[in-house]
């Protein structure tokens, strides 16, 4: 077995040589060909079930082949370790390859740090590179300026979903799963020693559809705990239930990651995107304007949520709400004990819901909502506490979408952010702030698979009554970028990126079948890849004759 690995920037060849070393790439190689097979089944029935649910215009209801699993009271998760028992307050979407925020983050007070590869990261080469040796050195004691890895707050590692690939590592000619990338390259360069600390290895598992998928992750661990001489069941991982597929599954795949389950976690933009992706087509899941007409106050979501909640608390495991996206302002202390204020009482509300932590990205953020949540929940969690409805709650509860229309102010919300966001992420960013918030690729999700939706299905504006058509979404993206010129003294080379991004989003958005996530579209781009493609040329490690 031969593998290539792309030549580094020049700016991280240091990095490139210290993290793929013939030993790492040895793993890696046996790690894909272990797992080769069985991701091309996650692959091939994520389409089927697809296809049929499109066909049959069938809804999802819980499982009568696991009824067991559900009805047996017994079964509970592993203890969680000492140092993950209380996570009150995680800093979420912390991509590792920036290190000023990286070293923020190991600097705060949090809990844990999401460190993340998928919605707040951009998998640029470069990117993918620094962040994992910003990581190998922190955890290896050479980044100064930062705690030891005891002190600092836990790492909770998440690297890419299934739907991402990276092209820039091929094991005979075939690109590695990009998930299974920085499972394996965080595994090798810093898991014996997080052990050593009693420190991890933690992850967070990003977009799962189901229990055989969490099967998928449980074989994957125990896999390379034995290959690592780890006990099994060192691993813990805590899944995010961002699909409305996996919600009907949560308890299942619990059970599948009992030995190794850090817990749930509910993302509502990702999930509500979820909808739209799996059943966009159907008019009665046309979801109304997100800033209006969805929030936690709407039943579907708190049925989400109360059901995560409940199913988690019931099996001994922590349950965590998602990330509050709020910046406060550098000056205008008013402003910034205002905003304070509004994201106390917003994540308050999941507290009183019954979460155990939520996360936020502004880390000045963290001391305020880590003292609101301590006097709520004086000890390390909450899993006592089990929403009453939460036992109740059937597939009407969770599939019947709030009503309403769509407003000006939504539309041109959901047009700016999808487009900044390519603009973004085609120059390497996977996160930027608009309007005092931080946008990443879940609130990219639910812009451009809303505008897609009304689109398809000529939904009205509320002010006006006017359908909404392609020429009026051209209109908007016109008026889009001409606004956001006149605010920003841009290049000439960063306005026809612009340009571009702005292309590509109406590609998106009136696109026949309905592109089932934004950031493998970019990735799979002609202009991301040409992109990727400008390097020095590729460089071989082939492993012992074994492989």
């Amino acid at each position: 077995m031969r593998v290539h690995v792309e030549a580094p920037p020049d700016e991280q060849k240091i990095a490139h040589a210290k993290l793929f070393t013939k030993e790492c790439c040895e793993f890696i190689c046996e790690l894909h060909q272990e797992f080769k097979p069985a991701i091309e089944k996650l692959y091939q029935r994520r389409v089927a079930k697809r296809l049929l649910m499109d066909q049959s215009k069938a809804t999802p209801d819980f499982l009568k082949e696991t009824l067991s699993i559900r009805k047996d009271h017994r079964w509970k998760v592993a203890n969680v370790p000492r140092r993950a028992r209380c996570r009150k307050v995680d800093c979420g979407d912390v991509s590792p390859s920036s290190l000023k925020l990286f070293k923020n983050a190991l600097n705060s007070p949090a809990n844990g740090i999401q460190v993340d590869f998928d919605d707040g990261h951009c998998p640029s080469w470069a990117n993918q590179l620094a962040g994992h040796w910003n990581i190998v050195r922190f955890v290896q004691g050479q980044l100064a300026g930062v705690p030891s890895v005891p002190a600092a707050p836990i790492l909770m590692l998440r690297p890419r979903a299934w739907n991402m690939t990276e092209i820039n590592v091929v094991v005979d000619g075939v690109p590695v799963a990009g998930p299974l990338l920085d499972f394996g390259l965080l595994m090798y360069h810093v898991a014996l020693k997080l052990y050593s600390c009693q420190s991890g290895p933690f992850f967070y598992l990003s977009k799962l559809e189901g229990y055989k998928e969490a099967r998928l992750w449980k074989e994957i661990f125990i896999w390379s705990e034995k290959k690592m001489g780890l006990p099994i069941g060192t691993i813990k991982a805590c899944v995010l239930i961002e699909n409305v597929l996996a919600a009907f599954e949560c308890e299942e795949i619990l059970y599948e990651l009992k030995d190794h389950s850090l817990g749930l976690n509910c993302g509502i933009w990702d999930y509500c995107a979820s909808f739209i992706n799996k059943f966009g087509t159907r008019p009665e899941f046309n979801l109304p304007d997100r800033n209006k007409y969805v929030n936690m106050s709407k039943h579907f979501l708190r049925s989400y949520y109360s059901m995560v909640i409940g199913v988690s608390h019931k099996r001994g495991a922590l349950a965590t709400g998602g990330m509050h996206a709020s910046m406060l302002p550098a000056a205008e202390r008013s402003l910034r004990e205002e905003i304070t204020s509004q994201v106390c009482r917003a994540k308050r509300l999941d507290v009183e819901l019954g979460v155990d932590g939520f996360m936020v990205h502004d880390i000045a953020l963290v001391p305020a909502v880590l003292k609101m949540i301590n006097e709520l929940v004086p000890g390390d969690n909450q899993i006592h506490r089990i929403p009453a409805i939460a036992s109740s709650i059937t597939p009407s509860d969770l599939l019947t979408l709030p009503e309403g229309a769509v407003t000006i102010k939504g539309l041109t919300l959901n047009i700016t952010v999808g487009i900044l966001f390519i603009f973004n992420w085609l120059q390497g960013n996977g996160v930027f702030i608009y309007n005092g918030s931080v946008e990443d690729s879940a609130t990219a999700e639910i812009s451009r698979s809303q505008v897609w939706q009304w689109l398809r299905h000529g939904s009205v504006l509320e002010e006006t009554g006017q359908v909404i058509t392609r020429p009026m979404i051209v209109e908007y993206i016109k008026n889009m970028v001409k606004e956001y010129l006149l605010n920003k003294n841009m290049s000439s080379a960063e306005l026809r990126l612009l340009v571009t991004a702005s292309q590509m989003f109406l590609n998106i958005v009136q696109a026949k079948v309905f592109p089932e996530f934004i950031t493998t579209h970019l990735s799979e781009s002609h202009i991301w890849l040409n992109n990727q493609r400008q390097r020095p040329k590729t460089q071989s490690t082939k492993p012992h004759s074994k492989l």
